[in-house]
């Protein structure tokens, strides 16, 4: 990396660290279409399969311990619910994990049906980050979510949870299957974020991103 590279980097974590730095709330859970707020200057979701870790992960960007519910029990999160930061500038997105057999079919079609069309049409939405479990890799929901982000020319980026977890060498294999994947993808964002929401690996180059997004 070059001096310049190398500034213009740790500009990007500073301006993601201060994005950060004030307040970050909770706004609002949304059930149905019509509950949807206004656009925001910028939105960013978060999407992966059940219990892949997406409220921690919500939790470590913001630096709170319980801004986003956290669970064991997959599928707890049954609506979009919507956090912001920045007086508004930007909103964070938790999406329904998606993936989880024992929920009721009903109750499945519902969030699948709220999603896609959350996905296709929301005004602002400038990123989707897909959270894969970097012990599993890439499994067939996150493949069909991806398919629908390429249908719907919506940007998407692969982040790597749970990393503390697994061995660096298990770690290695995954993202290398997981870029090799990206590449085939017309809407993937080539670049993968590894992270630990509990050792706070990869926490400031994600809000670096989120940084860049926000504009």
């Amino acid at each position: 990396m070059s001096d310049r590279q190398e500034s213009e980097s740790q500009a990007l974590i500073e301006a993601g660290r201060k994005l950060f730095a004030g307040p970050v709330s909770f706004l609002m859970g949304v059930a149905k279409l019509e509950q949807l707020p206004q656009a925001f200057p910028a939105e960013v979701a978060f999407g992966g399969r059940s219990n892949v870790g997406k409220s921690s992960l919500i939790n470590a960007i913001a630096g709170r311990h319980d801004l986003a519910r956290a669970s064991n029990t997959p599928g707890r999160t049954r609506e979009l619910n919507y956090f912001i930061a920045d007086e508004g500038r930007l909103a964070l997105v938790d999406m329904p994990g998606y993936g989880y057999a024992k929920a009721e079919k009903a109750a499945v079609s519902r969030w699948q049906r709220l999603i896609r069309s959350y996905l296709k049409g929301r005004p602002g939405l400038r990123r989707v980050f897909i959270l894969i479990d970097a012990r599993h890799g890439l499994k067939p929901p996150d493949r069909d979510t991806m398919d629908l982000l390429d249908e719907s020319a919506v940007s998407y980026q692969a982040i790597l949870t749970k990393t503390d977890k697994c061995s660096q060498a298990e770690l290695a294999r995954v993202r290398t299957g997981v870029e090799e994947e990206m590449r085939k993808r017309p809407a993937a964002h080539p670049e993968i974020i590894v992270t630990s929401s509990k050792t706070g690996a990869g926490i400031a180059e994600l809000r670096a991103e989120l940084a860049k997004l926000a504009g």
